[in-house]
Order: C-alpha cells, then sequence, then structure tokens
C-alpha cells in the first residue's frame, strides 16, 4: 500500500458534518491526519474527491454463499391449501440447506469473489463473514480443514474488502440438545475441533483480515458448548468479536421459553458475559426489559432490513432501543440485496409503517434521519467487526465512500442533502463516484476491475450448483 492524501469540500467526521477536510493516511492504510477547516495552501496540490466523502460502511452480517441463490426462492414451497400459513422461514432454511450441501471450494469462492466485488460497488468496506460450511459433502472435514474459510479470506483479498472472518460453532438442531440433521452435516464441529480451526487460521487473519468466532445460536449450540467455545477464544486473543443469531423467529422464542423459562436475549444476557466485543444478529423479537439490558451492555445489535424482511422475521423495535444509548449496525445477510442504501432506507421504512408517523430514527442531535443512521451503523458496525474502522478520524484505516457531486440526483446538494437523497431517493450505486478501502481505490463511477471475470465465474458457479 502507498501512503496518500485527499482533500474534501464536505466529509462526514464522527461529530458530524465538515468543510475543507483534509485527509492523509500512511503506508498502512491508516489516517494520520484529519484537518477539517483546511486552508487553500493545504489543498493544493492534493487530489480533491468527486463529491461529500462518507466512511466506507462495514457490513456485520453475510452468509456468502447464499448470494448463489438470491431471488431463487421466491415461489410457494408448501402447500398452496393453507394460504402460504406454512411457507416461512423454516421452509426457506430447507431450500438453502440444499443449495448449501452442492457447494465445492471453487464455487464458494466463486459466488464470495463476485458477491464482495458486489459490496464494494455498493459502498461496503468490510464484511463480517458468518461462515457455517466447513466441510466436503459427506460432513467429512476436507484434508486442509480450514479449505472453505481460506477460500471465504483469498475472494476478500481478491476483491479488496476488508473482513472480519467468523467461522460458526453449529452443532446441534434445536434446543435441549437435539441430534442434528442430516442436511446439516456439513456444518458441524466439536467444540475442540473448532477452536484447532480457529488455530489453524489465526496466521491468515492480519492486515485487512480479522479472525472471531460465531456460535451460531442457542438452538445449535449447548450452553456448555458457548461457554467452552467464548473461553478458548477469549484465550487466543481476548479482544475477538463474537457473533450469534438470536431471537430472529418467533417461534425460536418459543421454544426457548419452553426449555429454559426465559427468553433468547434474557437467556444470554444471565449466562455469557455479552459487551462491546459481541454482535447479536437479528435480535427482532425482544422485551422492554431485554432491549434495555441489551442497549446498556455495549454489544450490537446486527440488524439485516432486506433479510428479515424477504424472511418474514419481523420488525426490530428501533425507537426505544435508540433511545436507550443502543449501538446496532446493518448487514446484507443473505443478500437478497447488497446495497447500503436500501438496508438503511428499510430500517427507518419499517419503522415508519409500524408507528404510522415519519423520520422516526431523526435524533436531538441529527434532525436529517440518514446522517443519523449512516453514522450509527457506521459506529456499530466497525464495533462488531473488532477493527479500526467505520469513522473519518486519526488511528481508523482509510476506508471511503465518495458521494458523486456532479450527479444529476446529488448536483447543487450540501453534503446532508446528498446523504439523504443517496439513502432515500433510490437512485442505486449511481450515486457513488469512488471507493475506498486503506486508501486504495477499488470502484471508480460503479466499476471495479474484477467485475467481468467475477461476474462469468460466478454465473458459471452457479449453473453448476443449480444443475439437476
Amino acid at each position: 500500500m502507498n501512503a496518500g492524501t485527499l482533500f474534501a469540500t464536505e466529509a462526514l467526521l464522527p461529530a458530524g458534518w465538515a468543510r475543507n477536510v483534509l485527509f492523509q493516511w500512511d503506508g498502512t492504510g491508516t489516517l494520520v491526519t484529519v484537518r477539517p477547516d483546511a486552508g487553500a495552501a493545504d489543498a493544493a496540490g492534493v487530489p480533491h474527491a468527486a463529491g461529500p466523502v462518507l466512511p466506507g460502511m462495514p457490513n456485520l452480517h453475510s452468509h456468502a454463499f447464499q448470494r448463489g441463490f438470491a431471488g431463487l426462492t421466491e415461489y410457494r414451497s408448501e402447500p398452496a391449501g393453507d394460504g402460504g400459513q406454512s411457507d416461512s422461514f423454516w421452509s426457506w432454511r430447507k431450500l438453502m440447506y440444499r443449495f448449501a450441501l452442492r457447494l465445492s471450494p471453487d464455487t464458494l469462492e466463486a459466488i464470495a469473489t463476485q458477491l464482495y466485488v458486489e459490496m464494494l460497488r455498493a459502498g461496503y468496506t468490510s464484511v463480517c463473514e458468518f461462515h457455517y460450511v466447513h466441510h466436503g459433502e459427506d460432513g467429512k472435514p476436507y484434508a486442509e480443514p480450514a479449505e472453505m474459510s481460506l477460500r471465504l479470506l483469498r475472494a476478500a483479498r481478491n476483491a479488496g474488502i476488508g473482513i472480519t472472518l467468523l467461522p460458526v460453532l453449529y452443532q446441534t438442531a434445536g434446543f435441549g440438545g437435539k441430534p442434528a440433521l442430516a442436511d446439516q452435516r456439513r456444518f458441524l464441529h466439536q467444540t475442540g475441533a473448532m477452536l484447532d480451526l480457529l488455530a489453524r487460521l489465526a496466521p491468515h487473519c492480519h492486515g485487512q483480515a480479522r479472525l472471531g468466532l460465531a456460535p451460531h445460536s442457542l438452538r445449535a449450540v449447548p450452553p456448555e458448548s458457548l461457554a467452552e467455545a467464548v473461553a478458548g477464544l477469549r484465550a487466543m486473543d481476548a479482544q475477538a468479536p463474537v457473533h450469534i443469531h438470536i431471537a430472529e423467529q418467533q417461534r425460536e422464542v418459543d421454544e426457548c421459553i419452553t426449555l429454559t423459562g426465559t427468553r433468547p436475549v434474557a437467556w444470554l444476557l444471565d449466562h455469557a458475559e455479552v459487551d462491546a466485543r459481541w454482535c447479536l444478529v437479528h435480535a427482532t423479537h425482544m422485551d422492554w426489559d431485554e432491549r434495555r439490558r441489551l442497549a446498556h451492555s455495549g454489544a450490537v445489535a446486527g440488524i439485516c432490513p432486506t433479510t428479515e424482511a424477504n424472511l418474514g422475521d419481523g420488525v426490530f423495535d428501533a425507537a426505544p432501543y435508540l433511545a436507550q444509548g443502543g449501538a446496532w449496525g446493518i448487514g446484507s445477510d443473505s443478500h437478497a440485496s447488497v446495497s447500503v442504501a436500501e438496508e438503511l432506507r428499510l430500517f427507518e421504512y419499517g419503522q415508519r409503517l409500524g408507528l404510522q408517523r415519519r423520520n422516526v430514527l431523526a435524533s436531538d442531535t441529527h434532525h436529517q434521519v440518514a446522517d443519523r443512521l449512516y453514522l450509527d451503523a457506521a459506529a456499530g458496525g466497525a464495533r462488531a467487526s473488532g477493527r479500526a474502522i467505520g469513522a473519518l478520524a486519526v488511528g481508523q484505516q482509510a476506508d471511503f465512500a465518495v458521494l458523486d457531486g456532479a450527479h444529476p440526483a446529488l448536483a447543487g446538494l450540501p453534503g446532508s442533502q446528498a446523504l439523504a437523497v443517496h439513502v432515500f431517493a433510490n437512485h442505486g450505486h449511481e450515486t457513488l463516484a469512488e471507493v475506498r478501502t486503506a486508501g486504495r481505490i477499488r470502484v471508480q463511477h460503479g466499476a471495479h476491475p474484477l467485475q467481468p471475470q467475477a461476474g462469468e465465474r460466478f454465473s458459471a458457479a452457479r449453473a453448476s450448483l443449480l444443475t439437476d
């Protein structure tokens, strides 16, 4: 990497919009200067951004392989006579398992590379990869047990996106230690084997790559395994992130209450040291006390609005959680959509539909909804990533998303209004001029150098996986 500079007429800093900002980063891609109100002498000879500059957005929840069948499950898979009552997350999961069973290392890498290119084009500059397809089709480990994880790391490196790799611990099919299903055989690890996998991966996770752990869910990881795995991770890296699916579906909540007498988020807060190193993905179905406790824990709620809408999960009750100071970020999860703007827009729109009012998530500090959404999501995503990203500040990685000030939709608008148009007026990726990671240009005017090659390989991989 090379040191560099950039001058922005407007930039979204952690405290809000600033003018005439000079950015400088060192050879590692780390910001060493962020100087608002820079003078003409500072700007002379320095490359000028094409429009308002935003921090790159972390994507805090991804199952990369699921991009390969995005859009292909939009039909009723259960008997038509039930009015669709049985068509839910659980019926979708059966279709997902069939696809996962056919993946090879090559097809996974092809799908992930294309996805990560798409993420960069959308303004995501880092991804938390919640990775659970570990083994061969027969459920036995590959000769290199980390094969599938290494393919994801290579896909991220080739695309140029930062990554927090989260190998998934998966052991049971439900609460109470129900034996795993045959279709889950590629996911399974004993706790010791998972810790061995983390040890194998640790030397590969440096620079723009970070390693953490993802106990899949309370239904898939028994309490004793959860405690042992987190303790083992902490012994390797005390600050490593831990992500877990939780309270995504009402059925999960009901089953947890039946077995334990407690709701899932409450159970986790009671039995684990949940703090800022944790990300609770979805956390859709919480009661008032769970929301309060989660907000005060410092953990991040991982909100995935387009996937949660696609799967019929429900709507996260955001206003009271944010009022308590709760941290949150966005993820594209199953990748029904790969769009920073759409995740932010749908997060706000879900609140509007439920409460029948507008601009729900504006705050006293940020009257423009888009400003508040963007800054919160970037900060929460960075925390969940366990990486120094998500803010235009000294010591953070020089990850930028630059709005196109010459685009007709944005021309002549101040930064705050330009961001609002980018998020709420739905011009797709057209209003992004440039995306950088660690100071290096990855996307210019929608184009990524790997696009043609990655697209061809993705199409071929998907065709091979869909062939009967």
